[in-house]
């Protein structure tokens, strides 16, 4: 579907004609909407115990891989484009794309703990990078001789670092208001729930947390409404001053519920609506060369930071997690709502992102294969049933007696616990079947 938007606003953009999209009057906004939305689906997801067990990772993920990933994208794109502008290209692409990697699933082979740390590497440097993208595309505009104006600044005559130290506290500032606002929410729900609950019923039950999804009293559900909106507000507001950062942040305490899916779905619609706004603006112009070496340039840092960084973020990670670490790279929504924001100050900046993100995601998929392939992980059949009438192969270890089965300690073979065991199929199946091998 996402390469259909892109071809159908390919398609609407050569047939329109000349013009850029990027000085519509409401060009702005939309993508700040985009990008808010992208941004708060991006944490929304994450649980507050996950980030705890990982937050040594996510640290060192937001903070060192970003920006060592960052310096190495634009160090390349320097040589290339030879402008100011490189640096905003190397970091437009130096996230992961958290959508891609909730894609992967259980169809990769990287072991629980690896999966666990991309995802919160993927979910947690989206915002980081928005935030470094604004800074220094406020730099760039002034190298170049611009006047820093447009959606990457809140206060463009203050200087670069008035503007990174001022857009910071308003999005500080907007998010603590959220914060509040969220619990008051839940203050209100609470108390109202406590005033009808009856006396024998437990307190600390999952059901009495406010917005719990699933919960069927008339409290929740309006706790999940007013997160909802909420929600809807906070990103109008980051989309008309350019505070995403804010939403990030508030996708990890507010939370909608049993609206949830809802958030999923205008997470996707986004996706479409940026790939079809991406197409528009391709049909403008395309600059390959640059593409390119963007796209190899991100997938290498990639490469180069799992390295480096691999030992900082799990200690102990394992050999074979590494390299797929190191392979993990892939661009998506944000890479695209970043190039989206940017064109109005940098135009040609999403025919440059545009075919970098192809190239990242063909060597994504491309080098992935060839090292499962290398490795050989797939698991070996199990062994054929031995026909009946043969002993069954003994066990590694100590055989374990489940709830059916007596042990050695009951009256022989022939006792019921015994013959249950022979003939139970949760005792694994008539005997002579051998042993499942997990």
């Amino acid at each position: 579907m996402a390469i259909g938007a892109l071809l159908a606003g390919l398609a609407i953009g050569l047939l329109t004609g000349p013009g850029n999209p990027a000085d519509l009057p409401l060009y702005t906004f939309t993508a700040g909407v985009l990008l808010a939305i992208g941004l708060y689906g991006s944490t929304h997801e994450l649980e507050a115990a996950d980030v705890r067990e990982n937050l040594r990772a996510v640290v060192v993920a937001v903070t060192l891989g970003v920006l060592l990933k960052a310096a190495l994208i634009s160090a390349v794109m320097v040589l290339v484009v030879r402008g100011p502008e490189a640096i905003v290209l190397g970091i437009a692409v130096a996230q992961i794309d958290p959508l891609s990697v909730a894609a992967m699933g259980a169809r990769h082979r990287m072991s629980r703990r690896a999966k666990t740390l991309l995802s919160a590497w993927a979910s947690f440097d989206d915002p980081m990078t928005v935030l470094l993208s604004f800074y220094f595309a406020v730099l760039a505009l002034r190298a170049g001789g611009g006047s820093g104006s447009g959606t990457v600044s809140m206060a463009p005559d203050q200087g670069a670092g008035a503007d990174f130290l001022l857009t910071t506290l308003a999005n500080v500032v907007l998010f603590g208001i959220a914060l509040l606002v969220w619990h008051l929410v839940r203050r209100l729900t609470v108390g109202r729930r406590t005033e009808h609950k009856p006396e024998h019923q437990p307190e600390g039950r999952p059901e009495d947390r406010p917005g719990a999804q699933g919960a069927g009293t008339a409290a929740a559900r309006r706790a999940d409404v007013l997160a909802s909106v909420l929600v809807v507000v906070l990103v109008l507001v980051a989309a008309a001053y350019m505070l995403v950062l804010a939403v990030a942040l508030a996708g990890l305490f507010v939370r909608v519920g049993r609206f949830k899916p809802y958030v999923n779905r205008a997470v996707s619609g986004a996706f479409l609506v940026a790939a079809c706004l991406l197409g528009v603006l391709l049909a403008q112009g395309i600059d390959p060369l640059p593409g390119l070496a963007l796209g190899a340039a991100a997938f290498g840092a990639q490469m180069v930071a799992a390295l480096l960084a691999g030992p900082w973020l799990v200690p102990g990670i394992s050999r074979v997690d590494r390299y797929y670490l190191g392979l993990g790279q892939q661009n998506g929504i944000t890479a695209i709502l970043l190039a989206l924001a940017l064109e109005p100050q940098f135009p040609g900046t999403a025919g440059v992102v545009g075919p970098g993100i192809i190239v990242v995601n063909l060597l994504h998929h491309g080098a992935n294969r060839l090292l499962d392939r290398k490795l050989d992980v797939t698991p070996p059949p199990p062994p054929p049933a031995l026909p009946s009438g043969r002993e069954k192969p003994e066990p590694y270890g100590p055989e374990p007696y489940g709830p059916e089965t007596a042990g050695p300690e009951t009256g022989g073979p022939e006792t019921a616990g015994g013959a249950a065991a022979r003939t139970s199929p949760a005792a694994g199946g008539p005997m002579g079947t051998a042993p499942e091998v997990i």
